[in-house]
């Protein structure tokens, strides 16, 4: 039986410091170095996990596995995917989009600006711990925003396609803008990669 190479952070495409002041370096190294770290090594453990219990025919324990493995690669995905959606104003972050994306969004959302309102309030009251996501609905053809729990996966939880996904759990913020997260959600748009997010448009399509 062949040996399956594990889960490893994914490189992280600008320096801890790069998205200052918007969002801190402390912040940025706390987030990718311990809690993205974190979700990955877990769900390494929970597939090894489950592999030994598939060889062993132990279907209980496959079955306890799921909310693992569930949590942490949905950490791993959600992460994945934050990073690549932010980018340094240098990079281009905070660049409005245009094009295919810009026209689907005014069609859905009346405007760039409307979506981004209404984005962050539906994003700021998320209960707890969750997402707030810019997703492509792949039967309707359409743009929506949707929130999701914790660290559950948009796309394995809801069926749409994630297009960009800001993280609103505390260690996402709390050391920049302690307790008022919609202060977070407003500066975030400063470097948000919208190039990252029209890529991931065009494949979503």
């Amino acid at each position: 039986m062949l040996a399956r190479s594990k889960h490893t952070l994914p490189d992280l495409p600008y320096g801890f410091n790069e998205l200052e002041p918007v969002i801190s370096a402390q912040i940025m190294e706390l987030h990718y170095t311990k809690h993205h770290q974190t979700y990955v090594n877990n769900l390494n453990v929970a597939e090894e996990q489950l592999r030994s219990a598939a060889q062993d025919a132990d279907i209980g324990q496959a079955i306890a596995l799921q909310s693992a493995l569930k949590f942490n690669g949905g950490g791993h995905i959600n992460h994945s995917i934050f990073w690549t959606n932010l980018a340094p104003p240098k990079q281009g972050g905070g660049e409005p989009p245009s094009g295919e994306l810009l026209q689907a969004i005014q069609r859905d959302f009346g405007s760039l600006e409307k979506f981004i309102t209404k984005f962050n309030a539906t994003t700021a009251a998320v209960q707890g711990s969750g997402w707030g996501w810019l997703g492509y609905n792949k039967e309707t053809q359409r743009l929506q925003i949707a929130t999701t729990q914790n660290q559950d996966p948009l796309q394995p939880t809801t069926g749409l396609v994630p297009l960009l996904g800001i993280d609103v759990w505390e260690h996402a913020y709390y050391l920049d803008y302690k307790n008022v997260r919609p202060d977070y959600l407003k500066r975030i748009w400063e470097v948000v990669n919208w190039k990252n997010v029209t890529e991931r448009y065009g494949k979503a399509q």
